[in-house]
């Protein structure tokens, strides 16, 4: 049994059937997977997942040990792509296969009602999505959007694409995202930013970006005026929960730079 989202929507094959025993190989499902309170139904994790301390570790997301995941027996693997664990493989070890990658909030709330309904927990995510669309009520636009990029990684160095979540995230926050190429990352130059000439430079710290230079110390940045955000990548590049919180940071962040 194969699940698939399309164009960033759910559909899948399984309708009418509630999920068990699963595994999960995408770190920013198992927020969501947390807050459904779905706990109980997880019997395997990437070892980089810190929730469900009772989950076998099965390997990393980029390297999952497919023997291990099969010794499970799970009827249900969440991951973020197929490029480290296909649906065929899913196929293989006998459970159905769900791709977890929203690129938008609106993305995310279809996620938690699909991943609601599979695992039984429908009232959890009608709570969950009313919570999280609280949090997005709550943003006021500024009336001068501040232009804004992210910097994914220094060396290479890298900038989010709209297929990013963080730049939905920038953009429900009041800020305009000054790349609009279709991509996760997008690979540019440094003077090619210095035209682009931002508000708000964003820059992540974690595995992708492990030790970067503050942007406003480096030499073909040093002389345009902006201000500098770092934030973590755990918490911010992850398309879950902690997105809506994001927004919120965002949002007081640039009504404030607005002078509102």
């Amino acid at each position: 049994m194969i699940l698939l989202f399309i164009g960033g929507r759910p559909s899948y094959s399984g309708e009418g059937k509630v999920y068990r025993r699963i595994v999960v190989l995408s770190p920013a499902a198992a927020d969501i997977l947390h807050h459904l309170k779905a706990v109980e139904l997880v019997v395997g994790k990437t070892k980089n997942i810190e929730l469900f301390p009772k989950a076998v570790k099965v390997g990393t997301h980029v390297r999952p040990n497919v023997e291990l995941v099969a010794s499970l027996h799970p009827d249900l693997i969440i991951a973020a792509s197929e490029r480290f664990f296909s649906r065929r493989l899913a196929d293989k070890v006998g459970a159905s296969f769900y791709l977890y990658n929203p690129t938008t909030l609106e993305g995310i709330l279809l996620h938690i009602q699909k991943l609601a309904k599979i695992l039984g927990k429908e009232e959890e995510g009608w709570r969950l999505v009313k919570h999280l669309k609280a949090k997005l009520d709550q943003v006021k636009f500024p009336q001068k959007r501040p232009r804004v990029v992210y910097e994914v990684s220094q060396r290479p160095y890298l900038l989010a694409g709209k297929k990013n979540i963080v730049v939905d995230v920038v953009e429900r926050a009041g800020g305009f995202y000054l790349l609009r190429a279709s991509r996760k990352f997008v690979r540019l130059s440094c003077e090619r930013v210095r035209f682009l000439r931002p508000d708000f430079y964003i820059y992540q710290v974690g595995p992708m970006n492990p030790s970067p230079v503050s942007p406003d110390k480096r030499r073909c940045l040093k002389e345009l005026n902006f201000k500098v955000l770092k934030v973590n990548e755990l918490g911010f590049a992850r398309a879950n929960t902690k997105s809506f919180d994001n927004v919120l940071l965002l949002n007081k962040l640039f009504m404030e730079w607005a002078g509102e």
